[in-house]
């Protein structure tokens, strides 16, 4: 099984980056999982206009070099791990 090699610090909806905010992608052969620990997050993928609303329950599987963007559904707190292989998650099986 795929283990992260590196993750973000925690954000909640006042500190996550406005570069998180914005359309932005993972680097080629990155994989990314948005992980919720509280509350509710909205993930936006550009290519389709697809939304979907992550929670502690759903996180969010985001392919490599897929321009996405995040926004928070009031009060919650992230993280985004990252993999250099398909990572084994609710999110990849869906």
């Amino acid at each position: 099984m795929a283990l992260p090699y590196r993750s973000t610090p925690i954000f909640d909806e006042q500190t996550l980056p406005a570069a998180l905010r914005g359309e932005h992608r993972t680097k080629a052969g990155v994989w990314g999982v948005i992980r919720v620990i509280e509350g509710r997050l909205k993930l936006t993928l550009a290519d389709s206009g697809e939304e979907t609303i992550l929670t502690p329950d759903r996180p969010g599987l985001v392919l490599p070099e897929q321009t996405h963007r995040v926004e928070p559904q009031g009060p919650m707190r992230m993280q985004v791990d990252f993999y250099d292989a398909m990572p084994v998650t609710p999110a990849a099986s869906a």
